[in-house]
């Protein structure tokens, strides 16, 4: 389980503009104390956001594990662990291929 000191190391949260305004910045700010941005649009149309992407690009990474595919867990703190074996399970993989190049 989470422990306040956790997201209390949190400094700079990025969000979508669905979260945009004073009272969730202020909230978060609160119970973290970290800061909200909100990651705005400045052009019509499709363009990539390098920020969203990143969040994008992780829940690829996350969805190609079945187990995460839907969300069977109960808990909270099981899908907390299911994400974090994914992620090790990936650092593992590109690990092992840095060390077959050297």
């Amino acid at each position: 389980m989470r422990s306040q000191a956790d997201a209390e190391t949190l400094q700079l949260i990025w969000v979508d503009q669905g979260y945009q305004g004073e009272n969730f910045a202020r909230v978060v700010e609160q119970l973290c104390g970290a800061t909200v941005e909100v990651v705005k649009r400045t052009e019509a149309g499709f363009v990539v956001l390098p920020k969203r992407w990143i969040v994008e690009r992780t829940f690829a990474w996350l969805s190609q594990n079945r187990r995460l595919s839907k969300d069977y867990e109960l808990l909270p703190e099981m899908s907390e662990a299911m994400i974090q074996a994914a992620m090790i399970r990936l650092m593992l993989q590109r690990l092992g291929e840095q060390q077959e190049v050297i």
